[in-house]
């Protein structure tokens, strides 16, 4: 029973090995090759070449939240679409209706955005 259980421990194990050990070495060789003196340019804060001039917590615009969400919405539609044209043969005119009511849906959504002006960048 637990046999079926070491791919996934080898599975885990690797991607911990994966994302550990080239920190550990950097460390490791930054500590033996390394020439480590920070100074105030270093330790500086590097935003776009300029000096940061605000607060980190500063407030966004809700529109930048807004498009970044109607972006990952629109990118789901489009990865929805592989899957059902590589098997629509196979699901036939049931799995076609389906998918343009899926696009409907999506299409009305749109739609109402535009009319919104959530798509509007100012």
């Amino acid at each position: 029973m637990l046999e079926n259980y070491f791919p996934i421990l080898i599975f885990i194990a690797v991607g911990t090995a994966i994302g550990v050990l080239p920190l550990v070495a950097s460390k490791v060789l930054t500590v033996l090759l390394g020439d480590n003196h920070p100074d105030a340019e270093k330790l500086s804060p590097y935003e776009c070449g300029f000096e940061a001039f605000e607060d980190a917590r500063m407030k966004f615009d809700v529109r930048y939240y807004l498009v970044a969400i109607l972006f990952i919405l629109f990118d789901l539609e489009i990865a929805f679409f592989f899957p059902w044209a590589i098997v629509l043969q196979e699901i036939g005119w049931f799995g076609f209706w389906a998918m343009m009511v899926f696009l409907g849906i999506l299409v009305a959504g749109f739609i109402y955005e535009w009319k919104k002006g959530a798509l509007d960048w100012e």
